[in-house]
């Protein structure tokens, strides 16, 4: 069986490497040249072999770019997209681009520490349908991969931002509580760590404000969902005035 792993970034190469340690045939597919270990990799598409899984770790807002390609091959693919993608996401391009088996199945990789939080680890997975739904999941295990089965496709994509959106929020309340306790000449790091001395607090630590893609990608996300003001307007605000104020320092 060959898999084709679109987009070779910080996700795909390691799903790719991990994918061919399990027996399969992998293609790796990129806009980038990329070059991996025991593995083809091609930056046009055309050249691409037929394959009969495509797994789509591109980001977010090429997801459908490359759903469109798999379509014009060959809309009876297997498709695992393990990008995050808004709710809602995952249907729209099966019913426009006549896609029959489209799984979203997200990643929970953490490049700082993928020894303990890698490929390998617990995911949510959901499909369009429950024949692509155990097809996949047959895959992923013998990729040694364990899975939490959710009821649909939109709660798998809905799990995914939430994760994130509260990873968020999480820190922003960390970063106001730092706020307040200088404005107030109060030592922060005595306060947090005496606050976590109850069994169920964890305040985390307030470093250099929240960037990067995933977390501010995904809470944005989220927030569409709603359109009534909400606590996750309120984290955007905070890590923003927070970032300015250590930025001022």
């Amino acid at each position: 069986m060959k898999v084709c792993v679109i987009g070779l970034g910080t996700i795909g190469t390691p799903a790719a490497t991990h994918i061919l340690n399990c027996g399969f045939q992998v293609i790796g597919y990129d806009i980038a040249e990329k070059r991996l270990k025991g593995i083809e990799t091609f930056t046009e598409w055309k050249k691409v072999p037929a394959c009969t899984i495509y797994v789509v770790a591109v980001n977010s807002d090429r997801v459908e770019i490359a759903c469109n390609l798999i379509a014009k091959r060959d809309k009876s693919a297997y498709v695992l997209i393990e990008s995050t993608v808004p709710v809602g996401t995952c249907r729209k391009i099966a019913e426009n681009y006549g896609l029959v088996n489209i799984v979203h199945c997200p990643h929970r990789f953490w490049e700082e520490d993928s020894a303990n939080h890698g490929i390998k680890q617990l995911r949510v997975i959901g499909a369009i349908n429950q024949i692509c739904l155990e097809t996949a999941h047959r895959f992923y295990r013998k990729l040694d991969i364990p899975l939490y089965v959710c009821s649909s496709i939109e709660v798998a994509e809905l799990t995914k931002i939430s994760e994130n959106a509260y990873r968020y929020v999480q820190i922003a309340f960390a970063e106001e509580l730092k706020m307040i306790c200088e404005e107030h000449n109060i030592p922060f790091e005595e306060t947090r760590e005496a606050c976590n001395t109850k069994w169920n607090i964890d305040l985390l630590e307030a470093r250099d404000g929240i960037s990067g893609l995933c977390l501010p990608q995904d809470i944005q996300f989220l927030n569409r969902l709603s359109r009534q003001l909400s606590v996750l307007d309120g984290a955007i605000v905070s890590n923003r005035h927070y970032k300015r104020k250590i930025r001022g320092k």
